[in-house]
């Protein structure tokens, strides 16, 4: 995507009418993962735009059955055609990168078959290029920037997980780690309201995989039918909450099409190849903010935003407290349809950089925008709903997880 072409995709997100989505997916794969991060923004776009973008997550253009085939008999492993004895050539679902048909197997099991729709790779990379140096130059005449909204940190968060989601063997890998930590946790916070699909590791590749037919609804999609309650959403909070603040490791595009509701009432996580990794500083500091947010400790919340960050020279801690007052200023009565916490981290973030010369590092970005999908979620389904209230009794749950490993400061909280 060259710089005139990146201007035009810009005016299709920003512009009121609606956005032409083919277009989109045709100035490739960068465009698109871009516009699945504004489909959560309703705050920047509204809300119609954004349910038109996150059209995206599903319902991306398809490729034809004889290309399926085509790459069934160049890509396929050695067993692939022996095990799986029924294939349906018209894909169930489609996304970004692959497309998911139906397959059974020659024991009888009704599978879920991935197929990477082309090679993205190349591309992709020269894109990510081409926008980095942009950037890079962009930056030069406005390095606060960097700071604030950190487009760059931005730019490599969508670079790593896009090149492990086009590795179909990164889902298995992204699956077992999740599970481990799940199992680990079970004495002292259990989840019993989560499972992994199953796979077939032995006949899936790089290319094709193979994994189990998860009868059920994403969270996308009752959201479209409103059938999506509240209390899902809160459970849905609590599961992602404990791997985020509590552990530092999780699935890192939680996004509503990701997260299927089994006919067991059970969320079931897929496109598990995008596992992040977040430094404990900084999964404990956003923690110990939020914690102190929804007890109403303001001043210590903070205080705890700050720690995350490298002070610069000449702080003025005083400016920075009082605009944090501001922005804060009658928080716990305000809505979430009102202003959302994705808005308003924005300008915490912002005020933190320019009062009180913090350098927020790139690790933090992928806590943020996992924040910005859920935040996208409740904004669409429940803006009349106090978040941070309704967070509370979760974020007591995270506080054992890091007091059993010493990770919260007790004098703070």
């Amino acid at each position: 995507m060259r710089l005139i072409r990146f201007i035009r995709f810009m005016r299709q997100i920003l512009r009121d009418k609606p956005a032409d989505l083919e277009w989109i997916e045709k100035q490739g794969l960068l465009a698109v993962k871009l516009a699945q991060i504004f489909a959560l923004r309703p705050d920047i776009l509204g809300s119609e735009k954004c349910l038109q973008l996150q059209k995206l997550y599903q319902h991306a253009v398809t490729i034809p059955s004889e290309d399926v085939q085509l790459i069934i008999d160049d890509k396929s492993p050695k067993g692939f055609k022996k095990r799986v004895i029924e294939m349906e050539m018209e894909p169930f679902a489609s996304a970004s990168v692959g497309q998911v048909h139906i397959g059974k197997l020659d024991t009888g099991e009704k599978v879920a078959i991935k197929v990477i729709k082309s090679d993205f790779e190349q591309a992709f990379k020269r894109d990510i290029k081409r926008m980095r140096k942009w950037l890079r130059f962009g930056l030069v005449f406005s390095p606060r920037l960097r700071k604030v909204g950190n487009p760059i940190a931005l730019l490599k968060h969508v670079e790593d997980y896009t090149l492990r989601e086009l590795d179909l063997r990164n889902e298995i890998k992204g699956q077992l780690e999740l599970n481990e930590i799940k199992k680990s946790l079970n004495d002292k916070f259990p989840m019993p309201m989560l499972t992994f699909p199953n796979y077939w590791e032995e006949i899936s590749n790089q290319h094709i995989l193979v994994s189990e037919f998860i009868e059920g609804n994403t969270i996308r999609e009752l959201m479209d039918k409103k059938e999506v309650s509240w209390d899902q959403l809160l459970q849905l909070f609590r599961i992602h909450g404990a791997y985020m603040f509590g552990v530092g490791t999780f699935h890192g595009d939680l996004h509503p099409g990701n997260c299927i509701i089994n006919q067991e009432g059970k969320f079931v996580f897929i496109d598990n190849g995008a596992i992040c990794h977040s430094p404990k500083n900084i999964s404990k500091s956003l923690f110990n903010f939020f914690y102190n947010l929804s007890n109403g400790n303001k001043k210590q919340s903070f205080e705890s935003l700050l720690s995350i960050s490298e002070q610069g020279k000449n702080p003025n801690y005083d400016k920075y407290f009082s605009e944090m007052d501001n922005i804060y200023l009658d928080f716990e009565n305000r809505k979430a349809g009102e202003e959302s916490l994705t808005k308003i981290m924005m300008k915490t973030v912002r005020t933190a950089v320019v009062h009180a010369k913090a350098d927020f590092g790139e690790e933090a970005f992928p806590i943020i925008r996992s924040l910005m999908y859920l935040d996208g979620i409740v904004i669409t389904s429940y803006p009349n709903i106090q978040l941070i209230s309704e967070m509370r009794p979760y974020l007591e749950e995270f506080r054992v997880l890091h007091s059993s490993s010493e990770e919260i400061d007790n004098n703070q909280l």
